[in-house]
């Protein structure tokens, strides 16, 4: 598939795939005694179940008395894993597990029901990298240092102005030091370790 129809059948996924049904009900049937109280809450957590990749980040909601959404942006995305248990793979299913810099071990965002489950991780990995590449050279001289090219004169901001006469003073401390370590050498011939 071209990247731009990847991107755009990702951007199109809104719901889990029914095989996720199969699977709750699956999951809920281990216990016969307590099914109906399982598998009627995961029955309305699919049925809820809503996704939304836009271009700035991606959304998750879901519930009916008890309503939650998760939004996370791109550029707080620090890591992506995928996890599947043996009914899943059986399935054809996977879950994206999404992490950010919150501080918490477990994932922020879990995108459960997905086949396409691959395209899903690779588009968020490009996204989240898209968008940290576009936020490393904004402005000033770490953007100068980032890309390799030179502020132009008369258009620097103030820090730059004061990082180059910081590095000018360093580099007339090092000459001066230079040559004092040269008239302080033995003049005998000797040099001392």
């Amino acid at each position: 598939m071209h990247p731009a129809s990847d991107a755009a059948a990702i951007l199109s996924i809104e719901r889990p795939h029914p095989s996720l049904l199969t699977y709750y009900l699956l999951a809920a049937a281990v216990i016969p005694p307590l099914f109906p109280i399982v598998a009627l809450p995961l029955y309305f957590r699919y049925h809820t179940m809503r996704y939304r990749f836009t271009e700035e980040g991606i959304s998750m909601r879901w519930g009916i008395l008890f309503r939650r959404e998760v939004i996370i942006h791109y550029a707080r995305i620090q890591d992506i894993h995928l996890r599947s248990n043996l009914v899943e793979r059986w399935l054809g299913l996977a879950r994206v597990l999404v992490q950010t810099a919150s501080g918490n071990a477990a994932a922020e965002m879990t995108l459960e029901g997905l086949r396409e489950f691959e395209a899903v991780r690779d588009f968020l990995y490009s996204r989240m990298r898209g968008v940290k590449e576009h936020a490393l050279p904004s402005h000033g001289p770490s953007a100068a240092a980032a890309t390799g090219t030179a502020i132009p004169a008369g258009t620097e901001p103030a820090l730059a102005a004061t990082l180059r006469e910081i590095a000018a003073e360093l580099r007339a401390m090092r000459t001066a030091l230079a040559a004092r370590e040269t008239r302080e050498a033995p003049s005998d011939g000797h040099h001392h370790a």
